[in-house]
């Protein structure tokens, strides 16, 4: 923190404690206190310090004598007029360095921002949800770890499932060069919590099969799962696929609800082993809107 701001010879806090006396939105050392979120302690010691330098004058309050009323002194006065002199022709020369447009711009930009904090003052902070297309770091990693947790937690699959994953998965991110591939992504704060992929070469030139869609905790009662298939077939039909493949198994109701609901019907279910434990296997296949 600069030991001087503003040219006054005072920091931050100091500088803060006068323009807020100066601006009248306290006038007790408690209330000060809390406005700016400091100890009781480090404002009496700041308070001390302006009292010593004839900027304040502090006597006790009427109404609760284990409180302090606080006023600017003439001295004070000058400095808070000093502190918004500064404050002003700082603003000012950066306004005038942009065209009229832009400061328009930046003045309607301020004003919502401003409403939208003073909306928000008791909201608990959400990162943005983001979606990506295309390769992300760690994905590979995020995608296999969200399949091996969900499936062993839920349905006992082990090893032979996460290496499957990973190791196709690995594979695939070879041919994402080829346009009709694609992975989509959702990231919240950073962190991937959400995919789905299509791969356009597995089945041929008019097939696609849609591949590893998965969705962490996180995700859940977000809507994600229905953005990132949407965005699929999207792609799907961007590349005029005629079909789209997936297999799942039986058990898995809500992304089956989801795969129903943008099309997708079950035409194959049996019994089979492919991800290292016996289950229901399902093949579900979706064709071109006509």
């Amino acid at each position: 923190m600069q030991s001087d701001l503003a040219g006054t010879g005072i920091p931050p806090s100091s500088v803060h404690a006068i323009i807020e006396l100066g601006l009248g939105s306290v006038d007790t050392a408690r209330a000060l206190s809390d406005l700016l979120g400091l100890e009781k302690s480090s404002v009496s010691r700041m308070l001390d310090k302006l009292i010593a330098c004839g900027l304040i004058d502090a006597a006790p309050d009427p109404n609760d004598r284990r409180s302090k009323t606080l006023r600017l002194t003439t001295k004070g006065r000058a400095a808070f007029r000093q502190i918004e002199d500064h404050g002003r022709k700082q603003v000012g020369s950066a306004l005038n360095s942009v065209p009229p447009e832009d400061q328009v711009e930046i003045q309607t930009g301020l004003r919502r921002y401003a409403e939208a904090l003073r909306s928000a003052d008791d909201a608990p902070y959400e990162p943005p949800l983001a979606l990506h297309t295309g390769y992300q770091p760690t994905l590979l990693g995020r995608v296999t770890e969200m399949h091996a947790r969900y499936y062993a937690r839920n349905f006992g699959f082990g090893a032979v499932f996460e290496r499957k994953v990973a190791s196709e998965m690995s594979g695939f991110l070879g041919r994402l060069t080829n346009p009709a591939n694609t992975v989509i992504s959702a990231s919240l704060g950073g962190r991937i919590i959400g995919s789905v992929t299509i791969d356009g070469e597995d089945f041929g030139p008019t097939c696609a099969h849609l591949r590893w869609f998965i969705l962490d905790e996180a995700a859940q009662g977000r809507g994600v799962g229905r953005r990132l298939l949407n965005g699929a077939m999207q792609h799907v039909d961007s590349h005029g696929f005629a079909e789209t493949h997936l297999w799942t198994f039986q058990g898995l109701d809500a992304a089956r609800h989801l795969y129903e609901s943008v099309g997708f019907e079950l035409v194959e279910s049996a019994p089979g082993s492919r991800w290292g434990t016996e289950v229901i296997e399902q093949r579900f296949v979706r064709s071109a809107p006509a």
